[in-house]
């Protein structure tokens, strides 16, 4: 049983935030940062059952910049 699952989370200005779990086929979406945590949260408890649930959840936000030169 891992107890914690780190997700990376990337935000789009269109479509909101996008999270994927390292090592873990799950994946989900929202408009906002509260209603993602909350999709995090269903998800785990869809992909996991009751007695292997992670303990923490992680979220490492990844952020892309352009620069021009």
């Amino acid at each position: 049983m891992d107890t914690e699952i780190i997700f990376l989370v990337e935000e789009d200005s269109v479509s909101g935030f996008f999270a994927r779990a390292l090592g873990h086929p799950i994946f989900t979406q929202a408009e906002t940062l509260e209603e993602l945590k909350k999709n995090i949260r269903d998800a785990i408890r869809c992909h996991f059952d009751e007695s292997e649930l992670p303990r923490i959840i992680r979220l490492h936000f990844v952020k892309e910049e352009v620069i021009a030169l």
